[in-house]
């Protein structure tokens, strides 16, 4: 005899809708591993018709329980829900703060209550070096060049770095022994610089690397203390892969999923909130840690906010969002509510400060708001940085000064209407490493300038213009 069939409370694909009323099927086999039946909507459509009972259950999540003659097919969708708690409880966004954002224990504890005001988050904080720690660093290895290895002890700036990050553990209550081997290792590296008596671009972004290494410790282990589960990562060892370009190196396609990977399976394994070291990475060819110039701590943000393909990335500063101007030029300056990617990238590429020149091309590619807030002031709007924006009322957007510019004048009678001209010119820079940063042309003249923030020297200049002269010129 067929058994009676009833759905109750069935949840279908979204593709299909059962009536609400009981829907009756009759089943044509009692074996407990195959069992085909066929349902049917009164209409015209029908679904899962002459599927194996099996199949139903892998491809429709259905469970079917048998007692007696009566069969009943309950909702059962394991997958589903778990997919949905899972997104759940996914990591929601990055916060990055600056180094003032926790230049003391008193602004930690600050940006610890800034983060747990926002409970429905599930947040990946980037940090800073504490305050002026990185200055701190380069001025110690400058001077550890010309003191002498037993005159390394006395150097101002090494006992600053010390007394900061033992006086914030302690004020925090969490132990000194966090930062201790790093300082330990920070003093060895200094009295070797003092020894060889130099101090190169490779040392030097390892030499600046333990401001951002010591900060995520003491943050981290200080949430944990107050009952917040916290684990601290360094970037260069999750999966921030870079060029060899010491000082200024740029992030490759291959951070992504290596960062998304390390970050996601940890996250699932144990959640704990990621604190990461910005700024840092780690060459590609000599697998030794690197920075990603001035600011690098945006670009590490916007990495991970691609990487893991987050909801918003926010940039928490000391200043309420992108400015009109500089403030410390004009002192009533007032924030951008509202700019594009590029608008964002162009102000920082030629000198707003806020944020790194880089920062907006991962978060462009991956289509991710970029929220510049200020942590002193948490309830200002700051800026929202968008795919687009409503430029109906837009004049004027932003003022920004680019110092210590320098700008080359290549003049000659013989560019005009001469095929090729600026290739050849262009070609000379790529073989020297210049990097230019803006072109104007007339019909006898080319005026460029440097970027200052890329390294090049009077003698490389020199060298141009022999060039010029020769290939350009003859």
């Amino acid at each position: 005899m067929a058994a009676s069939l009833r759905f109750s409370g069935l949840k279908t694909p979204p593709t299909y809708s059962f009536p609400k009323q009981t829907t009756s099927l009759q089943c044509h086999s009692a074996s407990p591993t195959l069992l085909s039946f066929a349902a049917f909507r009164p209409s015209n459509s029908s679904i899962l018709r002459n599927i194996s009972l099996r199949r139903c259950c892998e491809s429709r999540v259905f469970r079917v329980c048998c007692q007696g003659g009566n069969v009943d097919v309950i909702q059962r969708n394991e997958f589903e829900a778990a997919s949905s708690g899972e997104a759940e409880n996914q990591l929601t966004c990055v916060m990055k703060f600056g180094g003032s954002s926790v230049a003391s224990a008193e602004r930690m504890r600050e940006v610890a209550d800034l983060i747990l005001s926002f409970p429905n988050e599930r947040p990946v904080i980037v940090l800073s070096a504490m305050g002026k720690t990185t200055n701190k660093l380069l001025l110690a290895g400058e001077k550890a060049v010309s003191c002498g290895v037993t005159n390394v002890d006395a150097i101002e700036e090494l006992n600053f770095i010390k007394d900061l990050h033992h006086r914030t553990a302690d004020e925090l209550g969490v132990e000194r022994s966090i930062v201790d081997g790093h300082l330990e290792v920070l003093e060895q590296l200094l009295k070797g610089i003092a020894m060889m008596k130099e101090l190169t671009l490779r040392t030097k972004d390892y030499l600046v690397s333990f401001g951002e290494c010591m900060s995520t410790r003491i943050f981290a282990a200080y949430l944990n203390k107050i009952g917040v589960k916290a684990r601290q990562y360094d970037a260069f060892e999750i999966g921030f892969i870079t060029t060899d370009d010491f000082t200024n190196a740029d992030i490759l396609e291959a951070t992504y999923p290596a960062v998304a990977k390390r970050l996601n399976d940890d996250w699932i394994s144990d959640p704990a909130i990621p604190i990461v070291t910005g700024f840092l990475g780690k060459g590609w060819r000599s697998s030794a840690i690197t920075t990603l110039g001035r600011g690098g701590s945006d670009l590490t943000a916007t990495t991970i906010g691609k990487a893991l393909g987050l909801r918003e990335i926010q940039v928490w500063k000391d200043v309420d969002g992108v400015l009109t101007c500089d403030p410390n030029i004009y002192q009533h300056a007032e924030p951008v509510p509202y700019l594009t990617f590029e608008e964002a990238a162009e102000l920082a590429y030629f000198g707003a400060q806020v944020l790194h020149p880089q920062s907006m091309r991962p978060a462009r590619e991956g289509d991710i708001p970029v929220r510049v807030k200020n942590s002193y002031n948490p309830n200002a709007p700051g800026t929202l940085i968008t795919r687009n924006r409503d430029m109906s009322k837009a004049v004027l957007t932003s003022i920004v000064l680019k110092r210590n510019v320098t700008m080359l004048d290549i003049v000659s009678t013989r560019m005009l209407g001469q095929f090729g001209f600026l290739a050849k010119v262009f070609s000379i820079f790529e073989d020297l490493g210049i990097s230019v940063d803006v072109v104007a042309t007339s019909e006898v003249s080319t005026s460029l300038t440097l970027d200052p923030s890329k390294l090049w020297s009077r003698e490389l200049i020199q060298q141009a213009s022999v060039r010029f002269r020769s290939s350009c010129f003859d």
